[in-house]
């Protein structure tokens, strides 16, 4: 962009020096009078040519400034820009991870939660056939030992009774 600048400037010049050689002002008629006029002519345009491409450069040195001074601030505004997206960034990521690796550890514990849990339900299904057998078991020893109570007091009292008559037919004998 820079040496573009130069070249535009030079055809300014050329075709300015072109409309002023068209328009009759560098005209030679040979008199020295016309010449003095034609001279004059000539160094008010140049001057005012000059004039006018020094405005311009002016401008463009005030347009360059202006740009300049819009890049310095969206360099600025760009960079705070990416310092608040590394923000948000730096934000999101530890409750991602964090989020993430709960759901790892909740999803590990679930697999390891369903076997442990057919686990106890079998155990608990053993436990309670288990109970209903020792409960039937201890039922029948209850009534088991009822029954030996009642045998062991009539052999007693059959005992006791065959005493009772082997000492009378004892006594009887005597």
């Amino acid at each position: 962009m820079s040496t573009q600048i130069p070249v535009l400037e030079q055809q300014q010049q050329q075709s300015q020096m072109m409309r002023l050689k068209t328009s009759g002002v560098l005209n030679y008629s040979g008199s020295p009078l016309n010449d003095d006029k034609e001279e004059e002519m000539t160094k008010s345009a140049l001057s005012a040519f000059r004039a006018k491409e020094e405005e311009i450069e002016r401008k463009k040195a005030e347009v360059r400034e202006r740009v300049q001074a819009q890049l310095g601030r969206v360099e600025e505004e760009t960079k705070k820009l990416a310092e608040i997206r590394e923000e948000l960034e730096a934000l999101a990521d530890p409750m991602r991870k964090e989020v993430a690796l709960i759901r790892k550890k909740v999803d590990l514990l679930n697999r390891e939660l369903k076997p442990l849990g057919q686990t106890c339900q079998r155990k608990e299904k053993e436990y309670k056939e288990c109970l209903d057998a020792f409960n039937e078991k201890s039922r029948e020893k209850t009534q088991l030992v009822s029954k030996l109570m009642e045998l062991v007091s009539e052999s007693e009292k059959l005992r006791m009774k065959k005493l009772e008559e082997l000492s009378k037919s004892i006594n009887s004998l005597n």
